[in-house]
């Protein structure tokens, strides 16, 4: 009765969000709205979480469709939405996870597109965006910092960056922040209602797909070859054994933007674990603390550690794992699929299969390399062998001097058919009525260069 209570005083009978409810449990530090505290506040807004998780649940997916399908629009994908939705319904750890991560990217998408009908250049970090003064114009500076309690600092609950950097294990993150932040979209869909909806910035392409190309495609045998490893190899971290069975499962369904937001997080966390071996620093494998710096790929492929020793990774891996790695996620010619993704800015309905595929082969590469006996796996196997041996000789495509060669060659390419292009006769020359000018032109010049 106490939860429902207090929901009669979050949301309305006809589904309108009480801001004022909820903006009522924030607490700052000296008196300052934008220095938050966070602890506290996440302890206050625990209660109100937990009701707006029981009151979705109490819906059924029609219901729920038809209270707030319509205040999802200005988000341009109503969809991705009530998936999340019923995600909550199924309450499968892997599925709540899944989907808040997609819920976070696109919120930040969107979000910045109602950044853009204010300012100009949109900040490229959430936390940023969520600090803005023109998100605050829009919405009010509480709604602002009711988000930035849940996304928008390490010291708040961060929930989009813990996810997206694989520290979270499937069940570790309760479900009933999804269901706020899910209420919490709707609710700034109300919001935006009384003003203008927000133009939506076309969705980024991945149009380097062909020059990304270096592994063979990948079958059933290759599939059936990661799930083995899964099970084997030391890249994995045991507690995060369903999320990788969860990514197989994605690529075999053909929903392979979900395989790829799934194996991302975990391919950060495996480097982790390795980087840390190799490099001597156990304690940089700890779980996000508020107070530090944790560890991800920007570091885990940098040539140097933060105190200028070597970092042992490359030497580890080799450098042409190295170089994929780097043209996977950090070169900004390439595809930079992480930053991409969990951005928002791809597609999701619309992902190529070549970029999941690419994402399973790194994988299988990456756990045979952590396989104790992988070496003679590989021997007994020709589809294992096709794709280890493909990376053997492996040279960036976009890093700048890769990209120079690139265009160097095409160059090259072109000047060697310029014999190739049609030439005019002499005939076709003189009947031009223009010709007889160059001609005495041409005769004169050639006169006063032989003077």
């Amino acid at each position: 009765m106490e939860d429902n209570a207090d929901l009669d005083h979050i949301v309305t009978a006809s589904g309108q969000v009480c801001w004022e409810a909820i903006t009522f449990n924030l607490r700052t530090l000296d008196n300052d709205e934008h220095d938050l505290n966070y602890k506290e506040s996440v302890r206050l807004l625990g209660p109100v979480c937990k009701a707006v998780h029981l009151y979705l649940q109490s819906l059924n997916a029609k219901q729920f469709n038809d209270q707030y399908g319509i205040w999802f629009t200005w988000t341009n994908n109503t969809e991705l939405f009530i998936d999340v939705f019923e995600a909550i319904k199924s309450s499968q750890p892997t599925a709540v996870a899944l989907d808040l991560m997609k819920l976070t990217a696109c919120l930040e998408r969107a979000l910045g597109n109602v950044f853009l009908t204010m300012g100009n250049d949109c900040p490229f970090l959430l936390r940023d965006l969520l600090a803005s003064q023109e998100l605050a114009t829009v919405f009010g500076q509480d709604v602002m910092n009711v988000l930035r309690v849940f996304l928008g600092s390490p010291q708040s609950l961060n929930l989009r960056n813990i996810l997206w950097h694989g520290f979270a294990a499937p069940a570790e993150i309760p479900p009933m922040y999804t269901s706020m932040l899910l209420l919490l979209t709707a609710g700034l869909g109300q919001i935006l209602q009384k003003g203008s909806v927000p133009l939506h910035r076309p969705y980024f392409r991945l149009t380097q797909l062909e020059e990304l190309a270096v592994f063979p495609d990948i079958n059933e045998e290759a599939i059936a070859l990661a799930e083995d490893f899964i099970g084997k190899s030391d890249f994995v971290v045991e507690i995060m054994l369903p999320y990788w069975r969860e990514a197989v499962a994605a690529y075999r369904n053909q929903r392979y933007a979900d395989c790829v937001i799934l194996l991302l997080p975990q391919l950060e966390t495996g480097l982790r674990k390795l980087f840390t071996i190799v490099n001597n620093c156990p304690s940089r494998i700890l779980t996000a603390e508020s107070t530090m710096l944790y560890t991800t790929f920007d570091e885990m492929l940098a040539k140097y550690l933060e105190n200028d020793d070597t970092n042992q990774l490359p030497i580890a891996l080799g450098e042409p794992i190295m170089e994929i790695l780097w043209d996977l996620l950090n070169h900004q010619e390439g595809p930079r699929i992480r930053d991409h993704l969990s951005h928002g800015e791809l597609d999701l309905k619309l992902f190529p299969k070549k970029m999941a595929s690419h994402m399973v082969a790194l994988a299988i590469v990456l756990l045979h390399r952590c396989c104790k006996n992988g070496n003679e796996i590989a021997m007994e196997n020709e589809c294992l062998r096709l794709i280890i041996s493909s990376t053997s000789s492996y040279c960036s495509r976009f890093h700048p001097i890769g990209r120079l060669k690139q265009q160097l060659r095409h160059c090259v390419g072109s000047l060697r058919k310029w014999d190739e292009i049609p030439r005019p006769s002499i005939e076709q020359v003189s009947e031009r009525p223009w010709s007889e000018y160059w001609s005495q032109r041409t005769l004169a010049t050639s006169g006063s260069l032989l003077e």
